[in-house]
């Protein structure tokens, strides 16, 4: 088997893209389909990022609520802590940020590398 990604072809039901177990979209485990006709690493890798940010995200909405909370005690100690906890939800949004970017360079690389495929070889040229 070549390294190379294969063009994904994905199957639809009702126009939609079809989902395998309420997960990925464009697999179906129930035919048997070919690595070529599902492509599941891009799909785990999207969906793996997704959790991550959403992970981060949920954490931050805690950190904000304790923030809140702290802000309105007006309890000086509380309100030092403050400090320390918006500097974790501003490192939890560098976080975000580098994992989106991290996603799109390779969904770019992907993408780069399916239109070469697509060409016939890895110079673009039809062999």
């Amino acid at each position: 088997m070549d390294s190379a990604p294969r063009k994904s072809k994905k199957k639809r039901v009702n126009g939609e893209p079809k989902r395998r177990g309420g997960g990925a979209v464009g697999c179906d485990d129930d035919e048997g389909m070919e690595e070529e006709e599902c492509d599941v690493e891009a799909w785990d890798t999207l969906s793996k990022s997704f959790r991550q940010v959403q992970n981060v995200l949920d954490h931050n909405r805690d950190l904000i609520q304790q923030v809140n909370a702290n802000h309105q005690s007006k309890i000086p100690d509380n309100l030092v802590r403050n400090v320390s906890l918006i500097n974790e939800i501003n490192g939890n949004i560098s976080k975000v940020m580098n994992i989106y970017s991290d996603l799109s360079v390779n969904f770019s690389n992907v993408v780069h590398e399916r239109r070469r495929s697509d060409r016939g070889g890895p110079n673009g040229a039809n062999s």
